[in-house]
């Protein structure tokens, strides 16, 4: 009997239970695709980025002949900047840009375009070296890089285009997950909760042993019962064009090797999950060790130069801010004074890196008697049941309403930030009595300081129940970075600018 088999049939290995393959529920609109043939949103989606590719290189190389040569361009610059393009897909190509794997899914597709735009640049001056041609370094320094963000701004919105299709359910890879039902079902969930990666999850295959076989789970499971013969019939049958291993000791060593061997000539992808959530690809790496291919899992940075390199950067850009919104500032602080009594800001103690306390400052946007009031209106807590919020709190005032809607009331959180109680982007700096509340693992999130913004403003603020902001926290703190801090504040200005979460 294959792996593939309908629930309740009679395996004729004697002394073997088969596989139990669950199908599920896949909309009707999608049709089964023949693996012989790649699905046809892949060469859809590939065509259309080298053509964004091709018209950025000829827009870099436009700009470039305009701006250094004007209309008085020699015939050597007009081979060169016919090649130029041309030489740029090439050069995409051969980084992996037009990889499916990529596309869609995580920042390789625009890391590969950046590691082209430093390879067409070395490139280029190597020629220029050998062949004594005398290219303008000005041409290149100016076509290159134009060439490169056009590139990744064509790419983002096919990007989004394609993310737009998978959210209606199209364009997606068919996956079947392989292993025991508890982290079978764990990864199913992940690979479907983000329908943006492009997995959708049409069987799972797990042994029939594995409790969920109508009470014939008492006899002892055999070590071959998750083999490749049942798993390619599986495979086979659903048209899948990825099989994806859960954690499993069964299916390791020499078995994965070869179920590897047999997948790769039906051109599906085989994809494994170590069963590590919440790290982020740059703290994972492979190595070699005697002739074992070792999942090697790096310390998070929480001090040292990495550090020191935020802080220097958090100070130097709350300076500038607070210099370009002074007028802002002093603005805000005046329309608080005069529409309410009370001062203008509001200072609260809160909890920092390592446990320490602070003064967090912000505008005052409720009435002097908020904090007396508070317990009267705890039974109409919109919060998350840790965390006091309120949608429409008759404590705030109508200035005060309209300066939470943009987070305008945070903004002398900067001067925290010069101070070095807070950073700009970080954990949510919480009360002492949350604090009280946490976990043991929660207190990880004290590790780092905390941040005018991070993972939880970008996510939902205020919608978002306790345990989606400690998690998001949590993995903040566990896969920190300067590139993450720059994408999360790109992030927070679109967050403020639609209000979302935020009241």
């Amino acid at each position: 009997m294959s792996g593939a088999e309908a629930p309740g049939a009679v395996d004729s290995r004697e002394g073997r239970r088969p596989l139990w393959v669950v199908p599920h529920e896949v909309p009707a609109i999608v049709p089964l695709p023949s693996r012989s043939t790649e699905p046809r949103w892949v060469g859809v989606y590939r065509w259309a980025a080298v053509g964004g590719d091709l018209l950025a290189a000829m827009l870099g190389v436009s700009i470039a002949l305009l701006t250094r040569f004007g209309y008085h361009v020699g015939s050597s610059y007009l081979v060169v900047s016919s090649l130029l393009p041309i030489a740029w897909v090439a050069v995409v190509a051969l980084s992996k840009g037009y990889d499916p794997r990529f596309f869609g899914a995580g920042p390789d597709e625009f890391r590969s375009l950046l590691r082209a735009g430093v390879g067409l640049t070395a490139a280029v001056a190597m020629t220029s070296y050998v062949t004594k041609a005398m290219i303008a370094r000005g041409f290149v320094v100016l076509a290159i890089p134009v060439m490169v963000i056009a590139a990744l701004l064509l790419r983002y919105a096919l990007r989004k285009d394609l993310h737009r299709h998978r959210v209606r359910g199209r364009c997606m890879h068919r996956v079947l997950v392989v292993g025991r039902s508890g982290p079978a079902a764990t990864l199913c969930e992940h690979l479907e909760s983000r329908p943006t990666d492009g997995f959708r999850v049409v069987a799972t295959c797990r042994p029939r042993g594995d409790g969920h076989d109508d009470g014939k789970a008492d006899a002892p499971l055999q070590p071959d019962e998750l083999d490749e013969p049942d798993i390619l019939a599986a495979a086979d049958r659903h048209a899948v064009e990825v099989v994806a291993i859960a954690t499993d000791p069964e299916l390791a060593g020499q078995s994965l090797r070869r179920l590897s061997w047999a997948l790769e000539q039906r051109g599906v992808e085989l994809i494994v999950s170590p069963g590590i959530i919440e790290v982020a690809g740059p703290r994972i790496s492979v190595r070699p060790v005697a002739g074992l291919s070792l999942l090697h899992l790096e310390r998070p940075s929480v001090s040292g130069g990495p550090h020191l390199m935020k802080a220097v950067f958090d100070r130097v850009v709350a300076l500038g801010i607070i210099l370009l919104l002074s007028p802002l500032l002093i603005g805000l602080a005046l329309a608080v004074k005069l529409t309410s009594s009370g001062p203008m800001l509001f200072r609260q103690q809160r909890v920092g890196r390592a446990g320490v306390e602070f003064t967090m400052l912000k505008f005052r946007s409720m009435y002097v008697d908020a904090e007396q009031r508070l317990s009267d209106l705890y039974a109409l807590s919109d919060g998350n049941g840790v965390i006091f919020k309120m949608r429409n709190d008759p404590r705030m005032t109508p200035l005060g309403r309209w300066i939470r809607r943009f987070s305008l009331d945070e903004l002398p959180q900067l001067f925290n930030v010069l101070r070095g109680d807070m950073s700009l982007v970080g954990p949510r700096p919480p009360l002492a009595e949350e604090v009280a509340l946490y976990a043991a693992d929660d207190s990880r999130r004290m590790l780092v300081k905390p941040g005018m913004t991070g993972l939880w403003q970008v996510s939902g603020r205020s919608d978002l129940s306790w345990d989606e902001s400690v998690r998001l926290d949590l993995r903040y703190v566990d896969n920190w970075s300067m590139t993450l801090d720059l994408l999360i504040l790109w992030k927070t200005v679109r967050a403020v600018i639609y209000g979302a979460g935020a009241y």
